[in-house]
């Protein structure tokens, strides 16, 4: 019966016309909706309870460019980023993927919104960035075990040439 209520029928507990049958009647849907409630919530252990940490890398594994205002670099532009996410304490494999789709806001600058996939949730960060080697956007939210979590995100460049990037994402509830 995981995740199916059963069928309750409400039946008057007393003759019509006695006040206590519609009172039982409203005792019951009171429980049915919590009980309906209960079905939906997260179960206990399955998302964030205090504040915590998580440092990870990336890897760029693509880049897009599409020039959307005049012609060169400037107002209007789009880039799209592609990562892999790791946590090579755990495993030397990927543990997630993410993706970032930035627009060029003038003077160097970029509005960027990002989405990292990870085994237990995702994650979503967004905030203005002016240069790619270190930068911090706000966590605006999650999935899963992220549901509901706010907080911020450290990315710093960890070379130029592999395209590398330690994240440090530091959440509260």
């Amino acid at each position: 019966m995981s995740g199916i209520l059963p069928v309750v029928r409400a039946e008057r507990a007393r003759p019509e016309g006695w006040p206590g049958g519609l009172l039982r009647l409203r005792r019951s849907s009171a429980v049915l909706a919590l009980l309906a409630l209960a079905a939906v919530a997260a179960p206990p252990g399955l998302a964030l309870e205090g504040p915590g940490t998580i440092t990870i890398t990336d890897t760029i594994t693509s880049q897009s460019y599409a020039d959307l205002g005049e012609r060169g670099t400037g107002l209007g532009d789009l880039r799209v980023y592609h990562l892999k996410l790791y946590n090579k304490h755990i495993t030397p494999k990927a543990i997630g993927r993410g993706e970032m789709v930035c627009f060029s806001i003038g003077s160097g600058g970029q509005s960027c919104s990002a989405t990292y996939v990870l085994p237990r949730g995702e994650l979503v960060a967004e905030g203005v960035i002016q240069t790619r080697l270190i930068y911090e956007l706000a966590v605006v939210g999650g999935t899963g075990l992220y549901a509901n979590v706010r907080g911020s995100l450290t990315v710093t460049s960890l070379g130029r040439k592999r395209l590398r990037e330690l994240l440090v994402f530091r959440l509260t509830v």
